[in-house]
């Protein structure tokens, strides 16, 4: 076979959805490309909420925890009501030592109880962001947390508390896990009419971006958001798009 293979096409993402809870582990995961994607999901009127295991208090060296924290936690907050998000919750696991283990579990269940969604977005659980790109401990804990948890949202003999001591019901609705900057992605999401606002809620987060480079922080927020978009595109009828590992729960 002579020339270049055509990639393999990504699906596009399903969109029969009212109710979706984006769960990551920093302030800031999510605008690294899903943002585009939710601005367009809340333009079709779909609900999305937001739900941080950290305050992202690790972050920015020089600044110390306490004040970090309450920089990002606003941070995020204005960065999530650029793409229609209102509601943003945060966990208080500690940034950069995240542990997988039964009480990270059964807090991503609670929420997932609270919010019932139908579609859940998370960040990438692999080791890799692909080739030699090591993943970080954080987003790898919190990924796989992310997929356990929804079987035990749906199980009621799995952290009973749950409905004794705040009347959580179970909820086995989650129909997908969509895996945000997977280096395996199945599906995509267009990202045309969303791309802008993707830009911009980024760039919210100016404090952050200002810590990590020395660039002009909206022209780093552009290249990055725009880049994101257009690594899926060639795989999705040349459309900019962010890909998803999607996995069915129903």
């Amino acid at each position: 076979m002579t020339g270049e293979e055509t990639p393999e096409q990504l699906d596009p993402l399903p969109s029969d959805w009212e109710r979706c809870l984006a769960v990551v582990a920093h302030p800031d995961d999510l605008e690294y490309g899903a943002a585009s994607a939710v601005a367009t999901w809340t333009d079709r009127g779909a609900e999305v909420r937001y739900l941080l295991v950290t305050r992202g208090e690790a972050g920015i060296d020089g600044l110390e925890p306490g004040a970090c924290a309450a920089l990002r936690e606003r941070e995020q907050r204005e960065s999530a009501a650029v793409v229609g998000v209102t509601s943003v919750e945060f966990l208080d696991h500690r940034d950069g030592v995240i542990e997988y283990g039964t009480p990270l579990r059964r807090d991503i269940a609670a929420a997932v109880r609270r919010h019932r969604p139908e579609l859940i977005v998370t960040l990438n659980h692999h080791d890799t962001w692909g080739g030699r790109y090591w993943n970080t401990p954080d987003h790898r804990v919190v990924g796989r947390a992310v997929l356990d948890a929804v079987a035990d949202a749906g199980n009621r003999w799995i952290f009973p508390e749950l409905i004794e001591e705040q009347g959580l019901e179970p909820w086995d609705g989650v129909r997908w896990v969509a895996v945000a900057a997977s280096p395996e992605p199945t599906h995509a999401a267009d990202v045309a009419a969303g791309l802008d606002r993707g830009v911009r809620s980024l760039l919210a987060h100016r404090t952050y971006i200002e810590a990590l480079t020395d660039e002009d922080p909206q022209a780093y927020c552009r290249s990055v958001v725009s880049g994101a978009a257009g690594r899926a595109a060639p795989r999705f009828g040349g459309r900019p798009a962010v890909g998803f590992e999607l996995f069915p729960f129903s």
